[in-house]
């Protein structure tokens, strides 16, 4: 992706009220057992896919795709097998 399209998405994020805009990039075949965060996240896949299990429903995320966690919500990530970046916006209050 264009560092230009990243750079819009953190100015648009921090503009709704986010206080924190990265980019996440994970190596292949990852498994994030079931935790938690301390802030809610808003984030946006942008290459690769993932799996992101939450209570019994798992969705496959594919560039593109958008996903969003509340604060401490339990959850599950599972990365393919050539990894996955995405962009997460995170509210911590």
């Amino acid at each position: 992706m264009n560092p230009t399209d990243f750079d819009t998405y953190r100015r648009e994020r921090l503009a709704e009220g986010f206080d924190e805009v990265a980019e996440r990039v994970w190596a292949p075949d990852t498994i994030v057992e079931v935790h938690t965060h301390p802030f809610a996240v808003e984030a946006r896949v942008v290459q690769g896919e993932m799996w992101l299990t939450v209570g019994a429903a798992t969705r496959h995320l594919l560039p593109g795709d958008r996903f969003e966690l509340a604060r401490a919500q339990p959850h599950a990530e599972r990365y393919g097998p050539a990894g996955a970046t995405y962009w997460a916006a995170r509210r911590h209050g």
